[in-house]
């Protein structure tokens, strides 16, 4: 996982990486500060390591999808949709199995903040943060959804997302209010 400050070259292709120059990196503990948590579940030990986070956390249910042409119906439709600013009620939680991509968070400062993620690496969005996500130029991520509850997953997009109990139980909690 690397964490940093985006470009303001809004107008190219996202699934580049749009650092800045100089580059302005975010360590872990920056991250945390969104509510962001991170967990490094590769190597041999990284699936005993993804089930201890999901039982400590209560996350009961998974799927897995595949994100990349010819294996996600509605392949640039659904890209599109994952890419505009929006918002969950719940966290989003994500392993990547394979491949790679990109999840943009904003910070208390509405800057966006770039997350690559990348084959064994653990995330979890807190319910309310605006965010979105793209996969890079690979164009394939492999990931492991995580669910407390049924499997779902519903967008609320910016500005109607402003005034969720999510977001202001976010900026509450983030201390952004």
């Amino acid at each position: 996982m690397r964490a940093y400050y985006l470009d303001h070259d809004t107008g190219s292709n996202p699934r580049l990486p749009h650092e800045r120059n100089p580059p302005a990196s975010l360590t872990e503990a920056e991250l945390n500060k969104l509510g962001v948590l991170y967990w490094d579940c590769s190597g041999p030990e990284g699936q005993a390591k993804l089930e201890s986070v999901a039982k400590e956390r209560g996350y009961r249910n998974r799927d897995e999808v595949r994100i990349a042409p010819g294996l996600l119906p509605d392949y640039e439709k659904k890209i599109k949709m994952f890419f505009d600013e929006h918002i969950h009620e719940d966290e989003e939680i994500r392993f990547a199995l394979e491949g790679s991509g990109y999840f943009d968070v904003r910070s208390q400062n509405d800057d966006w903040v770039r997350i690559r993620m990348e084959k064994g690496d653990l995330i979890v969005l807190p319910a309310g943060i605006y965010h979105r996500f793209t996969p890079d130029t690979s164009d394939y991520i492999h990931v492991v959804r995580l669910f407390t509850d049924a499997p779902k997953w519903e967008a609320i997009n910016r500005p109607l997302a402003d005034s969720t109990v999510a977001r202001t139980a976010y900026l509450q909690h983030t201390n952004a209010v």
